[in-house]
């Protein structure tokens, strides 16, 4: 009973205010006569059963949230969040701001909310609830700096209000396939989290103009935003972008109807001191929008073109004509037919510090227009050629350049071995990177050609590769003098050993990675050669080999001191024999695949990971 009359905390009783006349009443009869004895009513009974409740309880939420503001720290908070839900939701509605930081012995350390948290919930993990949480007991802590929402329909403008209130300091939101959020919830994030510098949305349906135009109007720190599979977005959000957010340096959109050639113009106009990356996949542009991004992106650096299927060739050959791209280094074009010889060579004149470029799936780029770009282009360092079938081998020799460091080539169907005139490239001596993969028509001869000036190639990738065989590897391997570092021939079905122990032989004190996963001529013999020559070996994949018991016994025998990663997935001779060798080996593992290994028992597996306690093992 004392507790009633005592129940805002301190000595005094309560004298003001006022209790409801059923309190009241009650109070009376409890308190009015010591001597007369009371009959215990029903209502009474009541007032006991109330009673047994803790006491705060009887607050209203208003003096509760004046209480729970004036906790000492971070540790109070989140332990008086788990009382109830009704405490959590309080609390999750203190603004940082509003909390009141009363001298106390606690020896708590109060950091300040630097905002270096980071918080991820996904699925139905993603509830208010556990928002409310992340709110308070970040709060306190340093800070949320980051955070992110994936595939929930359970979070609501409730969630993100506590997020708004308790984690001003937030600087990266991220909301990933997230139907249930709307407007409100961007607008709440906006009112407070005033440092926010970047927003990714992604199939967010009912996030509209309005929620952009509010992040864009209260977060002038905005420095990338990405918009991707939202139906109700369109161009208003990014002429709001474009008026308020003068620091923005990166922009994504993606597959959002709404966005046309209004919104993109504007934006590209407005930022053009400061906009460095940008990226448009399926929208509905036309080639108004390409040249306005030939003219006004001075300051793009990174361009991603992908998809744009109303783009014609006369709006690709303006965005390079226009010669507004110098700052340009990487370009990126995907499944647009508007890219021709023609406007290639456009881009490749108006783009001089162009270092790098990936066209993929453009069916109307030929051998001309890929030596025409590659001549004009004098500052080209990797080229990446995928699924343009229009490109053969001619235009591939044609477009080397001196400066040419990487070279990859993937699903160029055009390509043919047969045997042709090799053109002069004594000055193509850069060639660092090759990259050749699932090219069906690539044989020994066009190996050799490649082989005739690779000579200071370091990385080499030839996968997928059915028409190559040891003879046409072994001239690449003869004439490198750097010494190649990493080797990938996957699933090129015609190599032997031979050509493994050639490689270990000319390269085993540079090699550091070895794939020869799906190569089923690979025997125990090529882990031998391995063993005795590969000094400085970190990474091997063998994969659906021919390795059995005896190849581990001789590489965990081997001179390689540092090897880390271990694939044998598929090598149906390896069992329970290797345990030994495995344990040797997994000093210095930190990986090891052994799935579809149906030899090896259970009970090995549980003792590798027992014993193996630093490695991670797929089995």
């Amino acid at each position: 009973m004392p507790a009633l009359v005592n129940y805002r905390g301190d000595d005094d009783y309560h004298t003001g205010g006022s209790l409801c006349s059923k309190d009241s009443t009650r109070f009376l009869s409890i308190y009015g006569s010591p001597c007369k004895r009371q009959r215990i009513s029903d209502s009474y009974s009541l007032f006991l059963e109330e009673e047994k409740k803790p006491s705060i309880e009887v607050l209203p939420d208003v003096l509760l949230y004046e209480i729970l503001r004036r906790l000492p720290g971070g540790q109070a908070r989140s332990a008086s969040a788990c009382v109830s839900n009704r405490w959590l939701t309080i609390l999750s509605n203190v603004r940082t701001s509003e909390m009141v930081h009363e001298p106390s012995n606690d020896t708590e350390m109060v950091q300040e909310n630097d905002g270096f948290l980071t918080r991820c919930l996904e699925g139905n993990k993603a509830t208010d609830r556990r928002l409310q949480s992340v709110a308070v007991g970040t709060s306190a802590r340093g800070g949320l700096g980051k955070l992110s929402v994936r595939g929930s329909n359970k979070v609501t403008k409730i969630g993100f209000t506590a997020i708004a209130h308790g984690c001003p300091s937030l600087k990266v939101l991220s909301l990933w396939n997230v139907p249930s959020i709307g407007d409100e919830a961007l607008i709440e994030i906006s009112k407070e989290c005033h440092l926010l510098e970047k927003l990714d949305l992604s199939h967010c349906p009912s996030i509209s103009n309005k929620g952009i135009s509010a992040i864009a109007q209260n977060c002038p720190n905005l420095s990338s935003l990405t918009i991707d599979s939202c139906k109700n977005i369109g161009n208003e959000s990014l002429q709001a972008v474009a008026r308020c957010c003068p620091n923005l340096q990166s922009i994504t959109i993606k597959d959002c109807p709404n966005v046309g050639d209004q919104g993109i113009a504007t934006l590209l106009s407005s930022l053009s001191s400061v906009l460095k990356k940008v990226k448009f996949q399926s929208l509905s542009i036309t080639d108004f929008s390409l040249a306005v991004i030939g003219h006004y992106g001075k300051s793009i650096t990174n361009l991603a073109l992908i998809g744009l299927q109303t783009a014609s060739q006369k709006g690709f050959w303006a965005m390079g004509s226009a010669k507004g791209l110098q700052s340009l280094t990487s370009l990126t074009v995907v499944s647009c037919y508007g890219i021709t010889d023609l406007s290639l060579e456009a881009i490749g004149k108006g783009c001089g510090f162009l270092k790098q470029i990936l066209i993929k799936k453009c069916c109307f780029v030929s051998d001309k227009g890929l030596v025409s770009f590659t001549e004009a282009t004098e500052s080209l360092e990797c080229l990446h050629l995928e699924e343009c079938n229009r490109v053969s081998q001619q235009g591939i020799l044609g477009s080397l350049k001196s400066k040419l460091k990487s070279l990859t080539i993937v699903k160029c169907m055009g390509i043919k071995d047969f045997p042709q005139e090799t053109p002069e490239f004594t000055q193509c001596g850069s060639l660092r990177s090759l990259t050749i993969r699932d090219c069906i028509g690539f044989g020994n001869t066009n190996l050799a050609t490649f082989g005739k000036f690779c000579f200071e190639l370091q990385n080499l990738e030839l996968s997928g590769l059915c028409g190559i065989t040891d003879s046409g590897l072994s001239s690449i391997l003869e004439n490198c003098q750097a010494g190649l570092v990493k080797v990938n021939v996957s699933n090129c079905l015609n190599l032997t050993d031979k050509v493994v122990v050639d490689l270990a032989k000319n390269h085993g004190g540079s090699l550091k990675v070895l794939n020869l996963e799906g190569c089923r001529r690979i025997t125990d013999e090529s882990l031998v050669s391995v063993a005795d020559y590969c000094l400085l070996l970190t990474d091997i994949d063998v994969s659906k080999c021919c390795i059995s018991d005896n190849g581990l016994h001789c590489l965990s025998e081997g001179v390689q001191m540092g090897l880390q990663v271990l694939s044998v997935s598929g090598c149906s001779k390896i069992s329970n024999k290797s345990a030994p060798f495995f344990k040797k080996l997994g000093e210095t593992l930190v990986g090891l695949n052994i799935q579809q290994c149906h030899l090896i028992s259970s009970s090995l597996v549980d003792s590798l990971i027992e014993n193996l306690w630093r490695c991670d093992i797929l089995y």
